[in-house]
């Protein structure tokens, strides 16, 4: 199960990434939001995954509040999921 979080993370911090940097630009700059209505819906899909598995994870792993808050609040900023990968989810 941490294998599989750990690929969700990995692709939900690429399409965050893919929408900040260029779905959003491409709609104020360029005015064509048809890739924000896409790379926007897999985002939001990909981060309600991201989530529940995080919940799950913090029972079955047993994840004190601290680990799991800091998890959940990694998958708002860009790139914060890569740094969860790397500093909590190394050994999986």
């Amino acid at each position: 199960m941490l294998k599989i979080f750990k690929i969700i993370a990995t692709i939900e911090g690429i399409s965050a990434l893919l929408l900040f940097f260029f779905a959003m630009p491409m709609k104020y700059i360029y005015d064509d939001p048809y890739y924000v209505k896409h790379v926007g819906m897999a985002h939001g899909v990909l981060f309600t995954i991201y989530i529940v598995m995080a919940t799950i994870l913090k029972f079955t792993e047993k994840w004190d509040f601290k680990k799991y808050f800091i998890i959940c609040i990694a998958s708002i900023p860009p790139f914060g999921t890569f740094y969860i990968e790397r500093k909590y989810l190394k050994n999986a």
